[in-house]
Formats: structure tokens, C-alpha cells, sequence
């Protein structure tokens, strides 16, 4: 796949500039944004999935207008609820604004709000180009009050969950997300 990386650039810069200065969440966060940067440290391509080694990902844990719920999806591809997120696009300029836009087209809803900082930086495994990592940079997204979801073509349902009950199958470090996700949103109401 071939990908003009000058239209990451921007988004490479943003996401290098949030990294180097975020406080992680959690020792394995801090490990992970280390690994993060380092990947970074290839360039623009990091951001672009054809970069075979990996490449970032924007995801978002969606809370509702009172933190009472979370919303997530089950995915069509490998079946387990997980937040919202996915691949970052050229036409992404932050890391933040690339979560938003995943959450917003995957949950249908409008008038979301992002919080810039991110919750957690995880690393995984995935399929995309035969085998690759996944630099997944997560963050807290607040859903406006009544906000009412659509299921996207990437999920087979959605479903608002109470912090403490999240359904299973779960996939791994969702539930890592949530207690990172309650604490920007007390920040945001404290603001």
C-alpha cells in the first residue's frame, strides 16, 4: 500500500508532543508509551498501517453525560466488546481529534466531546498487513446527555454498561480503561 506520509505528518508531530509529556496511568501504561515513542522515532510512517512493524491506533472508552455508564461495542471481527476506535486517517490532524472521529462514526452518536489527554497507551497484536502491532493510544470521550447510538457496519451491537458490570466477552485491557475514563471526567466536572 503505498501512502503519501506527508499527510501524517501533522499527526505524527501531535502525537509525539502528547506522549513525550503525558503522565501515564499505570506502570504498564508508562512501558507502553515508552515502546510508543520509540516507534514514533521511524517517523510519519508509524502512523500509517502499512507500517509492517505497527502503527498507532486512536481508540475511546465513551461515558455517558453522568460517568453512570460506558459504552461499547461487539465486534464483528473477532466478537468481544471493546471501546471505539480504530486506524488513524490521513485527513487526522491529533491523536485526540482521530479517537473522536472513530467514536463518532462507530457509535453514531453526535456532539461528542474528547478529553485531549490520553488514559492508557496499550500494544497488541492484530491482522492488519498479515500480522502487526497495534500502538493503541486511548482516550475518554463524554457522550452529551440523551445521546442515542447507531450500530456501524464494524460492530454487531452496542450497548451502555454500568462501570462495575461490563459484559463479557470482554477484550483484553478494556477494563483497564475505565477507572482513567471516570477520573478525566471528574476533572473535566472540577474543571
Amino acid at each position: 500500500m503505498h501512502t503519501d506520509l506527508g499527510t501524517y505528518a501533522d499527526l505524527h508531530a501531535d502525537a509525539t508532543a502528547v506522549l513525550s509529556r503525558w503522565t501515564a496511568t499505570s506502570p504498564a501504561a508508562a512501558a507502553n508509551r515508552d515502546r510508543t515513542l520509540e516507534l514514533l522515532a521511524a517517523g510519519p510512517v508509524a502512523m500509517s498501517r502499512s507500517h509492517r512493524p505497527g502503527h498507532l491506533t486512536a481508540s475511546a472508552l465513551v461515558l455517558d453525560a453522568t460517568g453512570a455508564r460506558v459504552l461499547l461495542c461487539l465486534h464483528s471481527k473477532f466478537r468481544k466488546w471493546v471501546q471505539l476506535g480504530g486506524h488513524c486517517e490521513p485527513g487526522d490532524r491529533t491523536l485526540a481529534a482521530a479517537a473522536l472521529r472513530e467514536a463518532s462514526e462507530e457509535s453514531g452518536i453526535a456532539r461528542l466531546v474528547v478529553d485531549p489527554v490520553p488514559i492508557d497507551v496499550d500494544i497488541h497484536p492484530v491482522a492488519c498487513q498479515g500480522g502487526s502491532l497495534h500502538y493503541d493510544v486511548r482516550f475518554a470521550v463524554l457522550a452529551p446527555p440523551g445521546a442515542t447510538e447507531r450500530v456501524s457496519d464494524e460492530s454487531e451491537a452496542l450497548g451502555w454498561f454500568p462501570p462495575d458490570r461490563l459484559p463479557e466477552p470482554l477484550a483484553d485491557g478494556t477494563v483497564q480503561l475505565v477507572a482513567p475514563a471516570l477520573a478525566a471526567l471528574a476533572r473535566r466536572a472540577t474543571g
